[in-house]
């Protein structure tokens, strides 16, 4: 009987979803999500080949830049299967491994994202409020330490999230709204008692995502503190230009993000399509628009990106 639980388990598969009552035309709607998948992975393939090559790019800025793009084609690789799968072949079954290594992956890579967006917001801290320790602050060594610690505070805080899933048995509907795997709808399908799934899973967005976004509002109203008091307006500006592009990155990723998540934990029985079009968005649009806005905002990157392709 024990065997034949096991594999009755082992044998359970979630559907996964794609935009409701639009099934006629998901083809159509996928040459927008491969025209992004595929504009994604060039961007952040560039901002990588051209950092990486060039010397003169070898700072802070451009490593923690790095590191974002790196984190944004995890984030393309994890979900690109998933989404394209059902919108040019239907292909909408996904097998209880597959779901939980999406569960694993998925927010682990956006957990190390917002790491890195916190690392991005100390950075500019760093050369706004103190210029002259900039370069002794961070160095090559401790930036890839921070790197690290990034990497392994992602994989610990999130690794459990599927081996608590892991252990329970799922007989309720195994229908995903979103086009890969959420860890608040699985864990509802589960036949079990969810309560400790559910504490941890709101813990560890407070632990990462909320406490990121806290530390970086905290570097922000230091850095406007110390701007404000610079009594030329030319300087002033031109300290403030050099956050914009972290910013627009950091609203771009915690503006869906956080939607999501409240929406996640507090509908009932509305329509689930503004919780699709966020989690869309959450997981395209950054990887996106994360190396147009850099690569407008930051001279020294434009003009080099501007210098490989002339050649």
């Amino acid at each position: 009987m024990s065997a034949v639980n096991d594999t009755k388990f082992n044998s359970v598969v979630f559907f996964l979803t794609g935009i409701p009552g639009q099934e006629d035309i998901h083809l159509w709607i996928s040459i927008p999500f491969c025209f992004m998948y595929a504009i994604s992975i060039v961007g952040n393939s560039v901002i990588l080949f051209i950092i990486k090559t060039d010397p003169s790019l070898h700072e802070p800025m451009y490593i923690f830049l790095s590191m974002l793009a790196i984190a944004d084609l995890g984030l393309l690789i994890a979900t690109m299967p998933t989404i394209l799968g059902i919108y040019l072949f239907n292909s909408r079954e996904i097998s209880l491994d597959a779901c939980f290594t999406q569960l694993l992956f998925i927010p682990s890579l956006q957990c190390i994202e917002s790491s890195v967006l916190l690392l991005m917001a100390f950075d500019r801290f760093i050369a706004i409020c103190y210029p002259l320790r900039y370069a002794s602050i961070l160095t090559l060594p401790r930036i890839g330490k921070m790197g690290l610690v990034c990497v392994l505070r992602g994989v610990a805080v999130t690794l459990p999230l599927p081996i608590l899933l892991k252990r329970f048995r799922y007989c309720r509907d195994n229908v995903v709204s979103h086009s890969y795997c959420v860890h608040n709808e699985v864990m509802k399908m589960a036949c079990s008692d969810i309560t400790v799934n559910n504490i941890y899973g709101l813990f560890t967005k407070l632990l990462t995502m909320g406490l990121d976004s806290l530390l970086i509002f905290l570097s922000y109203v230091m850095i406007l503190k110390i701007v404000l008091s610079i009594t030329s307006h030319t300087e002033c500006l031109r300290a403030l230009n050099t956050c914009v592009s972290h910013l627009c990155a950091v609203l771009l990723f915690y503006t869906p993000a956080i939607g999501l998540s409240v929406i996640h934990r507090f509908r009932e029985g509305s329509s689930p399509m503004p919780e699709i079009i966020l989690g869309y968005i959450s997981m395209l649009v950054p990887p996106l628009m994360n190396p147009i806005v850099y690569s407008v905002k930051s001279k020294h990157l434009r003009v080099r990106i501007i210098r490989v392709f002339i050649k």
